[in-house]
Parts: C-alpha cells; sequence; structure tokens
C-alpha cells in the first residue's frame, strides 16, 4: 500500500513550510496555498532563492491553525507578529517570474511589517484576485494556479528522497567530503509526500493519482532550482541537491525531482489517506 505521509500549505508564498493533518482540495490548489505573496516595488515576486530569510517567515491561516481569528498572521524573529484581514480593493498586475495575473494589495502596515522583518524597502504584501492559467503546454483549458511558480499541487515519493540521499552520499564519498545528514523534504516544498510499496522514481510514470476520494491529473515532473541548495533551517547554501540531480536525473538541461498535479475534483486530502496511482 501506498499511504500519504505528509500534507503541507505554504500560505505566502516561498515562507515557511507549514506542515497539517489535512487540507482542503480546490481547483487552484490546496486550500491556503499560496494564496499570499511577497512582491517587489515592480510587482513581481521576492522567494527565498533571492533572499532566504524570507523562509523564517511563518505564515498563519485557519488551515495550519485551526481557530485563528483572522485570514492571516505573519511571525518573523525579532518583530512583532501581524495579523492581516481579507483585502478589499482595486486589484493590480503582479508577475511570478515574469507570468502575470491580478491580485490585491495588503493594507500599509503589511509594508512596513516586512520592512521590519526582512530588512528591505518597498515590499507589498499581496492576496490572489484571479488565479493564472496554466501552460497551455500541460495544462487544460479552464485549469489555473494561484502563485506557484508552475501548477497547483506538488507531490514527492520518500523513496525518490531516499535514493537521492544514497546518491548524495556515494558523491560524497567519491570526493571524500565530510558526511552530512540526510536531506529535509521540505526543500522541495512538496504539497504532498507518499511512501510504502513503491520504488524510487516510480512517480515518473504515473498519469494520475487517486488520494481518498479525490483524483488528481499528474502532469509532469517538477525542474528543481537553486532553491533547493538552501537549507530550510539553517539557510545555509551549499551544492546539493541539484549537483547530484545533475550527475543522476538531469534532462532538456534541467534536474528533475517530484511531479506536479492538477485537481480533477474538490475534497480533502489527509495524513494516512491510501494512494492509488493510475499508470
Amino acid at each position: 500500500m501506498i499511504t500519504v505521509t505528509g500534507v503541507a500549505v505554504h500560505p505566502v508564498k516561498s515562507t515557511a513550510v507549514r506542515h497539517v493533518d489535512q487540507a482542503q482540495v480546490e481547483p487552484w490548489g490546496l486550500h491556503d496555498d499560496r494564496r499570499w505573496m511577497i512582491v517587489d516595488p515592480t510587482g513581481e515576486c521576492l522567494t527565498a532563492r533571492e533572499h532566504a530569510p524570507l523562509l523564517t517567515v511563518r505564515a498563519m491561516t485557519a488551515t495550519t491553525d485551526p481557530g485563528l481569528p483572522v485570514p492571516l498572521r505573519l511571525r518573523a524573529p525579532d518583530v512583532e507578529p501581524l495579523d492581516v484581514d481579507q483585502p478589499h480593493a482595486d486589484p493590480v498586475t503582479v508577475t511570478v517570474h515574469g507570468r502575470s495575473l491580478d491580485a490585491v494589495c495588503a493594507p500599509p502596515e503589511a509594508t512596513t511589517w516586512l520592512t521590519a522583518a526582512l530588512g528591505i524597502d518597498g515590499l507589498r504584501l499581496v492576496h490572489v484576485h484571479r488565479p493564472r492559467p496554466l501552460n497551455p503546454q500541460y495544462g487544460l483549458p479552464g485549469e489555473a494556479t494561484a502563485f506557484a511558480d508552475g501548477y497547483p499541487v506538488t507531490l514527492a515519493s520518500a523513496a525518490s528522497l531516499r535514493r537521492l540521499d544514497d546518491w548524495v552520499t556515494d558523491g560524497a564519498l567519491e570526493r571524500e567530503d565530510v558526511a552530512r545528514h540526510p536531506m529535509a523534504v521540505d526543500r522541495f516544498r512538496p504539497n504532498l509526500v507518499v511512501d510504502g510499496d513503491l520504488e524510487a522514481f516510480e512517480e515518473d510514470h504515473w498519469r494520475s493519482v487517486l488520494i481518498g476520494d479525490v483524483s488528481f491529473r499528474v502532469v509532469k515532473a517538477v525542474d528543481r532550482c537553486v532553491l533547493t541548495t538552501i537549507d530550510p533551517t539553517t539557510l545555509e547554501r551549499g551544492h546539493e541537491p541539484i549537483r547530484t540531480l545533475a550527475r543522476h536525473r538531469r534532462r532538456d538541461g534541467r534536474t528533475w525531482f517530484a511531479m506536479h498535479l492538477v485537481p480533477q475534483v474538490r475534497g480533502v486530502v489527509r495524513v494516512g489517506d491510501e494512494v492509488t496511482p493510475g499508470r
């Protein structure tokens, strides 16, 4: 049997991963996942790949903290928490790595808080207003996402991570490097982690997946970026896992780990749900 061993959301894009026991599934992805985003003065998203301290910002919502009395609460080291109401204003155009969509700006006090927390002037906190259609090369008509880089849901396999860790260890031994701890799956920021009776990278060949009662279309593998080389706890940068992925999982000039999914129905996914792949 294959089961879900982890569910996670990222209420504000590129901030700390929030692990949950369950999450509602909507057409744009998991509820409260990447519905908020921090943008620079030009409207382009700010991510931890450029500014690693974003990973120290902890975003709380009713999904991550049931009973929370506000839509969003932000916490970060050395600053007071900030409660943010749902913004109501005319939409503005923002971009996710150059791809445009509409968003609504949070009140100015969010900018003040972000300056104090991150040390950067002119940042704005925005909430998604209208989702962005998916890349037509892979997306179907009507499919969309909020502030995710590409697609609504990301699934990772613990078996594949174990194989990757073995490769990293083998490479370190060849280079006579210092031994290192196994890599946390949070580096890859998946929404869903699965484990059980499956081979490493078996998910590459899935075309669909049923999780509990919720069906997903498997779109494509995820091409990985430099964000995976930042330790989400210490913020230290290194060469892994990109160096090892480039050796074992490189094609078309990119490195690949985990899979993009698109929900086909609404529902709820939970830790412990049975996973049924369609090949």
